[in-house]
């Protein structure tokens, strides 16, 4: 059942125009996908349909593609994220290249972040504005990490934001369904990937799929 204060929502849809949209690829690199990482986050290789999936839709629609990598710089007397994390993606290394199953090209976008979300102290907004883009698709890992904190601050900045659910892995199934509702009721649209590329195509809207799988649930229980 949803709680009470959640309830006081908009179950929220949204119609992606390919024009000023872009797709956001948060922190699929080498550090938290591959063996040999020192943060891997295990089933990787399940997003990978998706991912392509969408990234390919965009190059179809001839949208812009950002890939979002975490990095670190050696030495710094107090990294942030180090203080809670185990030491990670030394900059310039094989840990912070995007892995190559997504085929990063070299007029896709890379935004370098050092906190968790994409917009902190970077120039995520500045390039955004400047694409005149209005809408991101985030997807990547982890969802309750840094895609959630991506999401927070597009949000906050004034994105319409759309999170394919099965393009996303957390560092749990808590974490995901969570962290998925929170986006939902909170920040954006929770959607699949078909149904997102199936939208680029059409001009379909697009609904807040946690709340219709929930209604579905709640029906069923009744």
């Amino acid at each position: 059942m949803t709680d009470v204060f959640s309830a006081h929502r908009h179950d929220g849809s949204i119609v992606l125009d390919p024009s000023r949209t872009a797709v956001v690829v948060v922190d699929m690199i080498n550090e938290f996908c591959k063996p040999g990482g020192k943060m891997v986050l295990p089933g990787y290789e399940k997003l990978m349909p998706q991912q392509t999936a969408l990234i390919a839709a965009a190059r179809q629609h001839d949208m812009p593609v950002f890939f979002v990598i975490d990095s670190h710089r050696k030495n710094m007397r107090r990294d942030r994220e180090w203080l809670k994390r185990t030491p990670h993606c030394v900059e310039n290394t094989w840990a912070t290249e995007v892995i190559d199953e997504l085929e990063p090209r070299d007029d896709d976008i890379f935004i370098i972040k050092h906190r968790y979300s994409a917009f902190f102290r970077t120039d995520m907004d500045l390039v955004l504005k400047d694409m005149m883009i209005s809408q991101i698709v985030v997807f990547g890992v982890v969802t309750n990490i840094c895609v959630r904190s991506t999401v927070h601050d597009a949000f906050f900045e004034g994105y319409e934001v759309v999170v394919p659910h099965d393009a996303c892995a957390a560092t749990g199934p808590r974490e995901q369904a969570s962290t998925l509702y929170d986006i939902a009721t909170h920040f954006g649209v929770v959607s699949d990937t078909a149904q997102i590329i199936s939208a680029l195509d059409s001009g379909a809207t697009i609904l807040n799929q946690v709340f219709e799988d929930q209604q579905d649930a709640e029906a069923t229980a009744t």
